[in-house]
């Protein structure tokens, strides 16, 4: 639910090396008097952390802010500033420093491909990739990325366990996910050509209208975050994918590289170094099913972990 591929191969590397003219046509400007937050710290300096239109990277972008807050730099956060077309070019502009990615994910975008499935060699393919104005700093071990899931009912009527398996019944069967998972290599155009899997129909939604789509019988299939609490709340089954068409993700800063400095490599490193996968599902739980505010989520894991 959170990849966007919009661009690939050079022309992707080419638009993200480009700067924007100007201030007036950047989508992320705050209005005055509303958008965003302000966090000062004692020490000089000012960074914005955006974040992308979901409840992952927003937690994400509160922990990397608090983290940087504490070590006594300014800290601006834009949060739910969109898909990644849109925060790319935020970073691009200047309007933000910093933004949470998903390292596969971010490879295709940049590649139109991920070539090879190993986490630490679709790292080290990313940072050879990015553009001299970006950079990553270390990636933790969360891992998170697109799935297929289907409901129990479904998987048996159907007998599905991979996304194979949904190709058999391809003309019976309407896929909700996120509108841009239409024209993205790990969305329809990668099952088409890895699984030769075309659904009959296709529902563009987003967050929980995807959910409520799959249990309400509208879809019979869909695109969840692997780490959303509501494949286990509603008992989905998620696909295999057995030709690791959505490869591996693990969650990695990226930043402006006019930004980086040692203070901020250090405080994100040591944020990255706390994540795990277990904990990522537990930190979006606590947004998406406890209702927590993703700002007072981050205080906590933060405070718990010694790093704000």
């Amino acid at each position: 639910m959170k990849r966007t591929i919009l661009m690939t191969g050079a022309a992707a590397v080419a638009a993200l090396a480009l700067a924007a003219c100007g201030a007036n046509n950047n989508p992320t400007a705050p209005a005055a008097g509303g958008g965003g937050s302000t966090a000062s710290g004692g020490g000089s300096g000012s960074i914005t952390v955006g974040s992308a239109d979901f409840s992952e990277s927003q937690v994400l972008g509160e922990i990397y802010a608090g983290a940087i807050k504490a070590k006594g730099i300014n800290v601006t956060t834009k949060p739910n500033i969109g898909s990644r077309d849109v925060y790319i070019k935020a970073l691009e502009d200047g309007s933000i420093d910093i933004v949470p990615e998903y390292t596969g994910s971010l490879l295709t975008f940049l590649k139109g491909t991920a070539p090879s499935q190993d986490p630490d060699a679709v790292y080290t393919a990313l940072k050879a990739t990015l553009p001299p104005t970006l950079v990553v700093l270390d990636k933790s071990t969360a891992e998170d990325k697109n799935s297929m899931v289907v409901t129990k009912d479904t998987a048996a009527k159907y007998t599905l366990k991979s996304i194979a398996d949904l190709t058999a019944h391809q003309a019976d069967i309407t896929v909700a996910a996120p509108p841009e998972f239409q024209t993205r290599q790990q969305g329809l155009v990668g099952l088409k050509s890895e699984y030769g899997f075309a659904p009959a129909n296709f529902l563009p939604l987003k967050g929980a209208a995807i959910v409520n789509a799959l249990t309400n019988g509208q879809a019979q299939a869909a695109n969840i975050f692997s780490t959303d609490p509501s494949i286990s709340a509603n008992g989905f089954v998620t696909l295999d994918d057995p030709k690791l068409l959505f490869g591996s993700d693990n969650v990695v800063p990226l930043l402006r590289k006019d930004k980086v400095n040692d203070t901020i490599t250090a405080a994100l490193n040591a944020v990255s170094a706390k994540i795990d996968t277990a904990t990522l599902t537990d930190l979006v739980k606590q947004v998406d099913v406890d209702k927590k505010d993703a700002s007072a989520v981050a205080k906590d894991f933060l405070s718990k972990n010694g790093l704000g």
